[in-house]
């Protein structure tokens, strides 16, 4: 089995970039989409904040404009999942899930970040019509109207006020009695007049067919039941990042996500590089992903011609 020189894990936005860019560079590099074809932007609605679609785009259309792109240069992209992996033996070995393996002198995983959810019938069927999980993504579509955040973290704290700035009414549902959030995170919270706080407080259920009408609610020690009259639900009970396939090789940090060396894509394994939401605690845009997925091409490119150089050497 010869190894191929460049695979790359994942089909959004990280992954297509880094294509796009090892393609150019003559990488013939070949991509695994993953369960997920085309990342969480395959499940959201319209685009209005990626750089170059001045009319906004939706997710879908979005994603088949990238994989487009990175084809045209040469890329292969393939179904299918990525496993297994054996990162301690070089090439570095790679299971699919139908069970082939395939060598890879370099690998960028691009598997991206799941966002988690509270298990209701009507929030995947209202996902992108007013149910999100990125308030600086769908904010905007909710200006001047009311809304609910579910969480109680730095995350819904930080949602919370941005859509205060957009929304006429901003509704935070925090399941205990206490705010998860930094300090300095719940005064700001509480200072804003249009920021309603109720603890104790969980969804029971989504109201609405084709969009979002009302949330109801159930206190969970009195089990009372409120009905919030809002258009948009925004749950912000924090991310999963899609390490498993990758560990124990690759070192992540205490929430599971991949760590790389400051300032590049390398992580703990030579000639395995990490790129988009899946290394991103923080920001979790489209097009810090494509950026880091740049990034994730030009230091495998650099890596593959070392490689290339240090084994020329040995053999003269």
């Amino acid at each position: 089995m010869s190894p191929i020189p460049l695979v790359i894990i994942g089909g959004g936005p990280a992954g297509y970039t880094a294509a796009i860019y090892a393609a150019r560079a003559g990488l013939h590099p070949i991509l695994y989409q993953g369960p997920n074809p085309g990342g969480q932007l395959t499940i959201t609605g319209e685009v209005e904040n990626y750089p170059g679609y001045k009319n906004g785009i939706t997710g879908p259309a979005m994603m088949e404009d990238f994989k487009a792109q990175a084809e045209r240069f040469g890329t292969v992209v393939k179904t299918g999942t990525i496993t297994k992996v054996d990162f301690a033996t070089y090439p570095r070995r790679l299971t699919l899930d139908n069970g082939a393996s395939v060598l890879a002198q370099s690998v960028i995983i691009a598997a991206g970040a799941s966002a988690k959810w509270l298990g209701l019938p009507a929030e995947k069927r209202l996902y992108g019509k007013g149910v999100s999980a990125c308030a600086i993504c769908d904010g905007f579509f909710f200006k001047g109207k009311t809304v609910v955040v579910v969480g109680g973290g730095d995350t819904a704290a930080e949602e919370s006020l941005y859509l205060a700035n957009l929304c006429q009414k901003v509704h935070l549902l925090v399941r205990k009695g206490q705010m998860r959030a930094s300090k300095i995170m719940q005064e700001r919270l509480f200072k804003r007049p249009n920021i309603q706080v109720s603890f104790h407080t969980e969804v029971k259920d989504i109201i609405g067919q084709e969009s979002i009408e009302a949330v109801e609610t159930v206190h969970t020690l009195s089990k009372t039941i409120t009905l919030i009259e809002a258009t948009g639900l925004f749950v912000a009970i924090g991310h999963q990042p899609n390490t498993s396939p990758f560990l124990p090789y690759i070192e992540v940090d205490q929430q599971g996500y991949i760590q790389t060396k400051r300032g590049t894509t390398q992580t703990n394994i030579p000639g395995v590089f990490a790129a988009g939401d899946i290394q991103d605690p923080y920001y979790r845009q489209a097009v810090t992903a494509a950026g880091t997925g740049c990034m994730a091409a030009l230091d495998a490119e650099r890596f593959l011609k070392e490689t290339s150089e240090d084994f020329l050497k040995e053999t003269n």
